[in-house]
Order: structure tokens, then C-alpha cells, then sequence
């Protein structure tokens, strides 16, 4: 591969960062003789709580990535793929230049148009007018070619009646919309472009990735995290797949999505009590998933037939609540259910206070093997995510008397009836 191929390069790349031990700045001699006082309290207090299990715990480094290496040419959609706290982010944030790497190097070749977390390279004082000329500005262009794209960036964005309105009184949508709309159309070579369009509406979001594929079709680089498998799928040629900071494999999409779903599945067969890849603040944790048929043999799910998910947890603490979301082969989502979501056919109590039920009847997935992957909430705050708590097989059943087997390509079936014209 010729170096004028390459748009990235990327060599022994590695981030280490130092938890427990904030790294702070003072603006006055006493600021920093009460911090010294305080200190000695404030890691007694967690060796008490039991989030730290000795003092050496309190300062503990660890590595976002290292010695992460490899090349993209100029043109090619590349996936990042990696579980929560892989290193995609510190990734992306080492090649926008956010923040330097600890040890190796990353050179680019090419302006850079970067969409990492909402509001980055906006300030919140200036109008939605200004950050457009400003991030221009950051990007080298000169002030004739910004204002050649700004009415279609205004236009992309859907915010026109707010253009000259401090962003900081914009919401989270229009944030985006506006972040994303100027990443995409001020003609950058290498578009790097993280997790953020989940922020936006479905009609965005399809907007988006259109506008990514243009980028891409034009023989522009883009580098894209997301944890949508099918959409990656869809989008990227080439794939490379995180696992605790290090590449684990670098290869066509389809290949790395294999590979990244198979490494889900075997953490999906582990006793949910010797789990550790799992994120929330911890106060309340998933201890048991099971699922069965409520007609038939336990073992055994039918599409059509009704299903019983019964959720245990170790602890209660207030406003507890359950979310699980099912997920079919490729990592493709299907559907979610919330505890707190009420409705008039509800119930409390009679099974515990720390067990959650949900029944589903009919199951309408159709046949396959499915993920599940379960979220705990408390006092409004994520205590527990585990990706792939459990699998479910569905075998074939019936629905509304038609028999629903295994279709290409689809999930789903819902009940339905066809009126059709009376035969010659």
C-alpha cells in the first residue's frame, strides 16, 4: 500500500488514564491546602464504602488503548466496533487531535470533520451563525467557501429560525442536527463520526446516514462507531473490532460483525454473578433471568404462544425499575419493554420484592435465536447493564391459525387476515 493511499496511520497508539486520583488545577494557595486536608477523609470514606479495596485501589491506571496500529486509505467507510469501554471514543478523540495519545502516534492525511459527542468545537455563547463560521475557521477553510455551503447546512439542519440563537438555549436535537449538518458539509476529507446520532429522531438519523454515504460515495474517508450492527453492516466496507483497548481483528464488516457477536455470545453462557462487563453505578445488581413457556414445555418458545421473563435482583432502592431489549442475530434491535412504561393491565406485589415479571402473549418473533440484554434503573440513574444476560431460542408456532416459520431476513409477524378475490 503507497503512503499517498493512506488517510490514517496509525502506530502502537495508547492512552493510559489514572482513576481515583483527579488531576486538578488551583486558582489559590488555600484551594489547594484544603484539598490536601480533605484528601486522607475523602479515600477513607471509600476504603469504608468498599470501592476501593486497599489504598493502592484509590490510584489505579489503566489503558483506554495500547499499542492499537493500522491503516485506512483515502475512500473507505470503516467500522469501530467494541463492547462499552473498548477505547472506540479514546480512539476517535486521539485522531480529531481532542487529546494526545501516551504512547505512539497518529498521522492524518487530510482536513478533519469530527461529530464525537454533541455540542464538541461549539461555544455556547455564540449563535448557531457564528459556530458554523467558527468551526469552518478550525477546519482551514477560508470564509468565501463557508459561506458557499451555509444555507444548505442551515437547510440540513432544520433550524433556520434559530440560527442566530446562543446555542447554548438549544436542545439536544437541534444541537446535533446543527453539529452534525456542519461536520458533513464543510467538504472535510476524513469524517470521523461517533455514537451521536442516536441523539437525534428516526427521520434525521436516516438524513445522516445518507449524508455519510454522499461522503463516502465521493471518495472521502469515514470512520464510524456504533453499536447498530446492521446498520454497519449496511454503511461500512471494512470493520475493526476493540477489545480492552487492543485491536482484536481488522477485516471485512461482515467478518468482525461475526467475530464481535460470537466473543457476546460467550459471555452470554457465564453465571450472571461472575460478570464483570457490566456498567451502572452498582448499588443495585441482576442476579437471576429466566425464561420460559407458560403453555407447554418450559423449554420450549413458540411464536404465537405466550412467554414469561422473570427478572431477580439482589437489592431494592427507590424508583426501581426494569428495561430489557431483544436483539436478533446480527445485533439488530427489535424491541424494548420498560417497567416503568404502566399500563391498566399491570400488577404489583405477589411475587417478591425483588423479582420483576413480564408476560408477552403472543410472542411474535419469529423463529431464530435471539440476545437480551437487561438494564436495571434506580433513583433515575442506570445501577446495572448487562449486555446478552441471556439467549432465547423461538421455535415455529402459529399466529392467529396460520403457521409462522423462519423468514429471510424479517423478525417479526404480526396477527393479520387477508380478504382475497373467490377463486374461477
Amino acid at each position: 500500500m503507497r503512503m499517498t493511499d493512506i488517510a490514517i496511520h496509525a502506530e502502537n497508539l495508547g492512552k493510559e488514564y489514572h482513576i481515583g486520583s483527579l488531576q486538578k488545577t488551583y486558582k489559590r494557595f488555600g484551594d489547594a491546602l484544603a484539598d490536601s486536608v480533605a484528601t486522607p477523609f475523602r479515600r477513607a470514606a471509600r476504603l469504608l464504602r468498599g470501592r476501593a479495596g486497599s489504598a493502592a485501589d484509590l490510584d489505579e491506571a489503566i489503558w483506554a488503548l495500547e499499542g492499537v496500529s493500522f491503516d485506512i486509505r483515502h475512500g473507505e467507510a470503516v467500522g469501530v466496533i467494541g463492547r462499552n469501554g473498548a477505547g472506540k471514543s479514546t480512539l476517535l478523540k486521539i485522531l480529531s487531535r481532542i487529546t494526545e495519545p501516551t504512547t505512539g502516534f497518529a498521522d492524518i492525511y487530510g482536513r478533519v470533520g469530527a461529530l464525537l459527542e454533541v455540542g464538541t468545537g461549539f461555544h455556547p455563547e455564540l449563535t448557531g451563525r457564528e459556530n458554523i463560521f467558527l468551526n469552518g475557521a478550525i477546519l482551514g477553510m477560508r470564509k468565501r467557501e463557508i459561506q458557499r455551503k451555509f444555507d444548505e447546512i442551515v437547510a440540513f439542519a432544520e433550524i433556520d429560525r434559530f440560527i442566530d440563537t446562543p446555542v447554548k438555549h438549544y436542545s439536544s436535537g437541534m444541537y446535533v442536527r446543527l453539529a452534525f449538518s456542519v461536520a458533513a458539509h464543510l467538504e472535510p476529507e476524513i469524517l470521523l463520526v461517533d455514537e451521536v446520532l442516536a441523539v437525534g429522531d428516526v427521520a434525521f438519523q436516516r438524513k445522516c446516514l445518507g449524508k455519510m454515504d454522499d461522503v463516502a460515495r465521493a471518495g472521502r474517508t469515514v470512520l464510524f462507531v456504533s453499536h447498530n450492527m446492521g446498520l454497519m453492516q449496511t454503511f461500512c466496507e471494512r470493520g475493526i473490532l476493540l477489545e480492552h483497548g487492543r485491536v482484536a481483528c481488522d477485516g471485512p464488516i461482515k467478518d468482525v460483525v461475526d467475530v464481535y457477536l460470537s466473543s457476546i455470545e460467550q459471555r452470554g453462557v457465564q453465571d450472571l454473578a461472575t460478570r464483570t462487563d457490566r456498567r451502572g453505578l452498582g448499588d443495585v445488581r441482576l442476579v437471576g433471568v429466566e425464561v420460559k413457556a407458560l403453555n407447554g414445555a418450559p423449554a420450549v418458545l413458540k411464536t404465537g404462544e405466550p412467554v414469561q421473563f422473570t427478572f431477580q435482583v439482589d437489592r431494592r432502592v427507590p424508583g426501581l425499575d426494569m428495561n430489557f431489549s431483544i436483539f436478533d442475530q446480527i445485533g439488530q434491535a427489535i424491541v424494548q419493554f420498560k417497567s416503568k412504561d404502566r399500563a391498566p393491565q399491570d400488577v404489583s406485589g405477589g411475587v417478591g420484592d425483588r423479582t420483576f415479571v413480564c408476560e408477552i402473549d403472543p410472542l411474535l418473533l419469529l423463529p431464530g435465536r435471539y440476545r437480551v440484554d437487561v438494564g436495571i434503573i434506580g433513583d433515575n440513574r442506570m445501577q446495572d447493564y448487562i449486555e446478552a444476560a441471556t439467549y432465547i431460542e423461538v421455535a415455529e408456532g402459529f399466529v392467529d391459525g396460520r403457521l409462522e416459520g423462519q423468514k429471510n431476513k424479517f423478525n417479526l409477524t404480526i396477527p393479520h387476515r387477508w380478504i382475497r378475490p373467490e377463486s374461477e
